[in-house]
């Protein structure tokens, strides 16, 4: 390549003033390692946020709504940048418990057999004691689901579930709050994998005619997916809830843009370590589509994309 088209690396100039959205563009122009790939993936999200045409997936794990990103998440939902979403059941455990508890601040190193004889379990350096988890979705969700079961409501699909609880809270820091205000879907394959699958177990017992429609679920992301001029997805994390969206992607000739941020490695061939680049052989993202991988605790890497995100909008949508 002739220096002459060779791009020159650019400083990141900080300041106490500096916003986000500008500091991504500078990360773009620097050159650096994984600063470059964010600023890459906030020029990718800018793009799909002003396609007027793009149906955007939002997909993520539990575990980050088990910390205060859950609040980036929620307000991503809020302003409706997102039209649908894909998460696993402990989205809805964490999300729920924290409108009824609170967790708390630990330490990865902290002594765990110490921590279960005191009835308190460690998530990374979360502390989430068994009254704020197990004990308290028993007590709440089990009269909501006599309130369901009640009124007719007798086989649900995940998203049905998820709007449900959500429209029956108050507290405007919950993300199924805000789903079932604004009307995004939420979706859970995973529904029985967690605390708030158990407690549809348990409510089976006593109402053995109480049933999960999942394959509602999978007609509903048929619809949404062959309807779709273009799609996009944010996908946070892997296993499941990234797969769904790339999986039902597939069917209409993959992605038109794609965002991924993980930590895991992809030498062990798992779906989480899988850079976008091989969802491409796969037909889940197209050859000529807008993608990035991002290696990064997401904790770190979303926010700074959400900030991003937020001062661009959505036209024609908000």
């Amino acid at each position: 390549m002739a220096r002459t088209r060779l791009k020159p690396i650019s400083d990141i100039e900080v300041d106490s003033e500096i916003k986000v959205v500008d500091l991504t563009a500078m990360m773009l122009a620097s050159g650096g390692f994984t600063a470059k790939k964010l600023g890459i993936a906030s020029e990718i999200l800018t793009s799909m946020l002003r396609d007027e045409k793009c149906t955007i997936f939002l997909s993520f794990p539990a575990c980050i709504v088990s910390t205060g990103t859950r609040g980036v998440i929620r307000k991503l939902v809020e302003e409706r940048l997102v039209d649908a979403i894909i998460t696993t059941c402990g989205t809805l455990d964490h999300d729920l418990a924290r409108v009824w508890k609170k967790y708390y601040h630990g330490d990865f190193m902290m002594d765990d057999a110490d921590l279960h004889r005191k009835g308190i379990n460690r998530l990374g350096n979360i502390l989430i004691p068994n009254e704020s988890y197990g004990i308290v979705l028993e007590q709440k969700m089990q009269p909501i689901l006599d309130e369901l079961y009640k009124e007719g409501k007798k086989s649900l699909s995940s998203r049905q579930l998820a709007y449900e609880f959500g429209s029956r809270l108050t507290d405007k820091k919950s993300i199924l709050y805000w789903a079932s205000k604004n009307d995004i879907p939420v979706y859970v394959p995973g529904i029985t994998d967690g605390a708030f699958g158990s407690q549809l177990w348990l409510f089976s017992q006593r109402h053995h005619d109480f049933t999960i429609d999942i394959l509602k679920d999978e007609q509903e992301l048929s619809d949404i997916v062959f309807t779709a001029k273009r799609a996009g997805a944010l996908m946070i994390g892997g296993g499941i809830s990234k797969h769904h969206v790339i999986w039902w992607s597939q069917f209409r000739n993959g992605l038109d843009y794609a965002v991924y941020l993980t930590t895991a490695e992809e030498f062990d061939g798992s779906l989480s370590g899988a850079r976008i680049r091989e969802a491409v052989s796969w037909g889940k993202v197209k050859e000529r589509a807008k993608y990035v991988t991002v290696e990064g605790d997401a904790t770190i890497t979303l926010p700074i994309l959400a900030c991003s995100a937020l001062s661009v909008g959505r036209p024609g949508r908000n």
